[in-house]
């Protein structure tokens, strides 16, 4: 899952185990990339990145990496860890751009409970109300 480190996201990429030396090389590939930082595990066919999300998302650099030629894993899981953090990217920074609601002030709401008329205004007398 991924981790927030203040403004940077940490996330795993796991690479196809039938390709070698690709972790590396995709460390070293990303590393050029301004912002980014890479962590090679190449025994476990995965860099760890850090990033910050109003720079990069994970799709994007993902589709870097593709294009450069690197195959990421396609098994099962991997797909679906992979969907929901761009999912996930996606609302935060649709989140990041939104901006602050409008909140009105307290004194709007008690100058309209004011002007509302309360309670009973029946203008029956009260004796013919309890005859009746």
């Amino acid at each position: 899952m991924p981790k927030l480190l203040a403004d940077r996201i940490q996330h795993d990429i796991v690479f196809n185990p039938s390709v070698i030396e690709q972790a590396s090389a995709a460390a070293r590939f990303l590393a050029q990339l301004n912002g980014i930082q890479a962590q090679a595990f190449p025994a476990e066919h995965k860099i760890t990145i850090r990033y910050s999300l109003t720079e990069y998302a994970l799709l994007d650099i993902e589709q870097r990496l593709q294009h450069a030629g690197f195959e990421l894993d396609t098994h099962f899981w991997q797909k679906i860890k992979r969907e929901l953090v761009h999912y996930s990217e996606t609302v935060q920074r649709d989140n990041l751009a939104m901006p602050e609601p409008n909140l009105k002030s307290p004194q709007i709401y008690i100058h309209v409970w004011e002007k509302h008329p309360h309670g009973d205004h029946d203008d029956t007398p009260e004796e013919l109300r309890r005859y009746l």
